[in-house]
């Protein structure tokens, strides 16, 4: 299969069962809504050095938010029910409680699973915390020295996949990363999924496992250029550089429809030689997305 000249590998992605929990931030600009959900989304690539990974996953305008003013969704993930919860908490009372004018609210509200997160942050009021019903939501006023901070009690939590991947493989390294921009850009234009990496872009491709046996995984030799002299890198003589976007999302037809947006993004940039995908044999995760289905 080729997409504009770009070949793409009969392959897979392979993806692993991840908790996924949504949150939507508003404020009295799109700018502090922004804030807000860039610092609780910070520090959150990857599970295996993090303690949760998280994105941007739309901006929001006013009419699709409870209190009608400018919002952002972002997507928190964790490996389990108990650690998400523990993120969530954490995030929302250092990174959005702390930011000017913020509110926050249940992305997610016919989910199954439900945290008293906003209930456990009413602490902070002192006492002086009051509920409130918004919208026909369940909210806490928590009072601050510039205005009451409005937190939902509940917020819910899905089982979603994490590791939805494509690999991109380029003639130089400024090809390479102006079509990992472009794909991180596209996936951004769909719902249900983040790219949690920064700028939605992987510079640091890795494998599971390390033959030092404290890492869970380590840098991805086969496809590290610099590597060719020792024997170990399987590109082409032709590829001088590889990008990887990782993609989490709310279901597998999210990543699917996300994969299938930035790859035909990709593709479109000259100098992209190969569009490949990270696998390995199932010791990763079960499900697979191979690139020719998603790509149907």
């Amino acid at each position: 299969m080729e997409i504009n000249g770009v070949t793409i590998e009969d392959t897979f992605a392979e993806g692993f069962p991840i908790k996924v929990a949504r949150v939507t931030i508003t404020a009295v600009t799109q700018h502090w809504a922004m804030v807000a959900a860039q610092e609780a989304t910070g520090f959150g690539t990857s599970v295996i050095g993090c303690s949760a990974e998280a994105g941007i996953e739309c901006i929001l305008g006013g009419d699709e938010t409870p209190d009608e003013r400018p919002g952002v969704n972002m997507l928190i993930c964790n490996m389990g029910y108990k650690n998400l919860e523990s993120s969530m908490l954490n995030r929302l009372g250092q990174c959005v409680l702390t930011a000017p004018t913020t509110a926050a609210f249940n992305g997610m509200q016919e989910a199954e699973k439900q945290f008293d997160t906003g209930k456990k942050l009413k602490f902070f009021g002192d006492g002086f915390e009051k509920q409130a019903e918004l919208c026909g939501r369940k909210v806490w006023k928590i009072p601050l020295m510039s205005g009451d901070f409005i937190i939902e009690e509940s917020f819910g939590a899905v089982d979603g996949i994490a590791g939805g991947n494509f690999l991109i493989l380029a003639q130089n390294q400024a090809a390479g990363l102006m079509a990992a921009e472009a794909a991180a850009n596209a996936i951004g234009r769909v719902r249900g999924c983040i790219t949690p990496f920064p700028g939605g872009v992987v510079a640091s491709g890795s494998k599971v496992g390390s033959k030092y046996k404290f890492l869970k995984a380590s840098t991805n030799t086969a496809f590290c250029t610099s590597l060719r002299e020792d024997g170990v890198c399987t590109l082409a003589e032709d590829v001088s550089a590889v990008f990887e976007i990782v993609i989490n999302g709310v279901s597998k037809e999210a990543i699917s429809a996300a994969m299938k947006a930035g790859i035909n993004a990709a593709c479109r940039v000259p100098g992209v030689l190969k569009i490949s995908a990270a696998n390995y044999e199932g010791k990763l995760g079960s499900h697979q997305f191979p690139l020719h289905v998603v790509l149907e």
